[in-house]
């Protein structure tokens, strides 16, 4: 998606005809969907395969991959019907030594997105990314270190990470992105305090989608403290410093860019019951931005975001399962083309109340907007009908439905395409099957139908279908 993120990246040009900024615009807000969509793809296959572990012997070296065909068939209320194909081949391979206490992982991705002629984003049809470094870290365990010179077990521990990884603070609302980092956690009876300093990955997309920047370059500094000391419950506090510190490719008169956050968080996650779990996450955002033209004053953030989820497990060989979300991103009701960006940002007065994070829900495939003025409720479902029969085993069936609204009905969404004074976004069915035909190879198919409402002139229904198979070796 090098290309992608290239044609991103670059905001409307002064000078340009009202016209044209418009269209530029929608179609930098519609291929911001489509950023979303295929992290919840990646999610699903980090849920898979970022379980890799090394056997307990002294040292081992193991290797593997998995290929992955995806066929995605959507319409984005710009174009009717884009059809893309998707592959990718990701390699690993891992060392580990004493018994897991020195610990060496890298994996490689090499990614082609082949769209039907004319439906690409950037105009590019067959876009190849790669082979680039998907996966790469050191960890050291302090106590596997300690059994394995023959030690006893201490209530003390210290582990430490370098290299490319995903991190993730609390449950994900505010920090869950891939950063090249250094992160040392020290755990002491029923506390674990991490520390982290860490960088974005160049080739991401930057939250500032109309910024003129060829690489994503953002600092990140921070901590967490999280308590195992209850039985069914994982409180947990964060702090944590994000500084902008992308280079500008070219210059923009009259306009400043930088964003500069600081986000503080509580939430906690574990069980209420033994089949009722929950998850919830509150964050606080302070900070200085620039809005739309912006380059003299800039703005003080005054956002926060609040994530609660709630999941019942039943009984049985069916293993069905249920859950309700709602999930909540403040907004801006002077930010009157984008939630995120600086063109098209806060015009009005010198507070931004629009919350900007760098973490990831789900918030459906069809229309899988930024959670940034928005609430959102989710329901959903899943069960595995044929758990008797050898060969439907771990063939899953679920669904999940989502209720939109803005938080600021004059605010803009992430969705240019919601071009109406109106709170009410609409809603959203999502339909998927799963299944591990043999350990080797597994098959999905997801169905998302959006439904707009009356922010949206245009109310003509989108769907998003998804086929995709993956073969691991």
């Amino acid at each position: 998606m090098a290309l992608l993120t290239a044609a991103l990246v670059n905001g409307p040009a002064l000078g340009q005809p009202a016209e044209r900024q418009s269209d530029r615009a929608a179609a930098l807000r519609d291929a911001d969907s489509f950023i979303n969509q295929q992290r919840e793809i990646d999610e699903r296959m980090r849920r898979i395969y970022d379980s890799e572990v090394g056997s307990s012997n002294r040292a081992v070296l193991d290797w593997g991959g998995w290929f992955n065909f995806y066929v995605f068939l959507f319409d984005d209320g710009v174009e009717s019907s884009r059809t893309l194909r998707r592959y990718d081949l990701r390699l690993w391979s891992r060392l580990t030594i004493d018994d897991g206490a020195h610990d060496f992982y890298i994996r490689v991705r090499t990614s082609l997105l082949d769209f039907n002629s004319g439906d690409a984003y950037e105009g590019n049809d067959d876009d190849v990314e790669g082979p680039n470094l998907d996966r790469g870290l050191y960890q050291f365990d302090l106590a596997r270190a300690l059994l394995a010179t023959g030690e006893q077990a201490v209530d003390y521990n210290i582990v430490i990470r370098a290299g490319r990884d995903l991190v993730e603070f609390g449950e994900g609302l505010a920090l869950s992105t891939p950063l090249d980092h250094v992160a040392m956690t020290a755990s002491y009876k029923d506390f674990d305090l991490t520390g982290l300093a860490g960088k974005t990955v160049g080739s991401s997309v930057d939250v500032d989608l109309s910024r003129p920047a060829d690489r994503t370059r953002r600092n990140f500094l921070g901590a967490e403290l999280r308590y195992r000391g209850f039985e069914r419950h994982r409180p947990f506090a964060y702090a944590f410093w994000q500084r902008d510190q992308n280079s500008d490719n070219r210059f923009t008169p009259l306009q400043n860019f930088d964003y500069d956050s600081s986000y503080f968080g509580l939430g906690s996650s574990g069980e209420l019951s033994p089949r009722l779990r929950y998850s919830t996450e509150w964050v606080l955002e302070r900070g200085t931005s620039w809005g739309h033209r912006q380059f003299l004053y800039s703005n003080d953030i005054r956002a926060w975001a609040l994530d609660a989820q709630l999941e019942y497990l039943w009984p049985g060989k069916h293993k069905p399962r249920a859950s309700v979300e709602f999930l909540f991103g403040s907004g801006d009701g002077d930010r009157f083309a984008s939630p995120t960006d600086s063109v098209g940002g806060n015009l009005g007065d010198n507070t931004d109340t629009s919350f900007v994070g760098f973490g990831y829900r789900d918030t459906g495939l069809a229309f899988a907007p930024r959670y940034s003025n928005l609430e959102m409720w989710r329901a959903g479902a899943s069960w595995f009908p044929r758990p008797d029969d050898p060969r439907f085993r771990e063939f899953e069936l679920g669904t999940d439905w989502f209720l939109y609204y803005k938080n600021h009905r004059d605010g803009a969404v992430s969705d240019a395409t919601a071009d109406l004074n109106s709170g009410y976004l609409g809603w959203e069915m999502d339909y998927f099957a799963n299944w591990r035909i043999t350990s080797d190879l597994a098959w999905t198919t997801r169905l998302g139908v959006f439904f707009p409402g009356q922010a949206f002139s245009d109310r003509t229904t989108r769907t998003f279908l998804l086929f995709g198979v993956t073969y691991s070796f």
